[in-house]
């Protein structure tokens, strides 16, 4: 399974999500990769920490090398890092690749990806994508590569307009590039069970008939922590709510 976190709005916990669901099926027995395609490189610092600041082969590299073909090539292997965790690699991102982006639209390395995931899927049971908060060529990468798209929100109305534009998005990559892509779901985020407004906002979408999912995430100084200390919720602190709530997600996503 290839999957896509993907919300070209910022700040609605996408880089969150992803690690904490690769960690979550990793920590189940599942060989998991986690592909950190967001120049911010928040994925790769919440799961290497400041190793993240030295590790190499990173994305960048592996655009460069696309760009500049060579008989000598690296494998796709050769990029993935492993991590402190059981069964939970990473392929890290680096600043550099936001000055690849032209380069690489220009010479039409939009289906690389694609075919390295197919390779690399032989060695993994589940590939996480996180993606930046932009509708760009590394999202659009992302999304011809994956079988599924799962989408971060948080309730407020800026994230609710900018939900139908993603949607349409994700239509034009599958009726265009990936035929097999999916909507697996809306990711409820930051949700706060006793306010009026997310309440309403979560059944609206329901009404609309938008695949808005059961499990949703609370709003937790926790979390923070968990970013800190480069530990995703699930080692460390097992019992917690949020911890349980990622795991009920995983489990709905993996039940269909």
């Amino acid at each position: 399974m290839k999957r896509v976190i993907f919300n070209q709005k910022g700040g609605v916990g996408k880089s969150t999500i992803a690690v904490n669901l690769a960690a979550i099926a990793a920590h189940l027995g599942r060989r998991t990769l986690l592909i950190d395609m967001d120049p911010q490189c928040n994925a790769s610092r919440y799961l290497l920490g400041e190793d993240a600041k030295t590790a190499e082969p990173t994305l960048a590299e592996y655009f460069e090398q696309a760009l500049n073909f060579s008989l000598f090539s690296k494998s796709a292997e050769a990029f993935v890092h492993g991590s402190r965790f059981d069964n939970l690699s990473l392929i890290p991102s680096h600043p550099e690749i936001g000055e690849l982006q032209s380069k690489l639209e220009a010479r039409h390395k939009i289906y690389k990806l694609r075919d390295t995931l197919n390779e690399l899927s032989k060695a993994y049971d589940e590939i996480i994508l996180d993606t930046p908060p932009a509708y760009n060529f590394f999202t659009q990468s992302a999304l011809i590569a994956a079988d599924s798209c799962l989408i971060p929100f948080d309730c407020d109305d800026f994230s609710r307009q900018a939900l139908y534009t993603l949607m349409i998005n994700v239509a034009e990559i599958k009726a265009d590039h990936n035929d097999n892509l999916e909507i697996e779901g809306i990711i409820v985020n930051q949700f706060q069970p006793r306010a009026s407004l997310p309440q309403r906002m979560v059944s609206e979408l329901k009404e609309e008939g938008l695949p808005v999912l059961d499990s949703m995430l609370s709003s937790s100084v926790k979390i923070r922590e968990s970013h800190e200390r480069g530990l995703p919720m699930i080692h460390l602190d097992a019992r917690h709510k949020l911890s349980q709530e990622f795991l009920a997600l995983y489990q709905e996503l993996q039940a269909g």
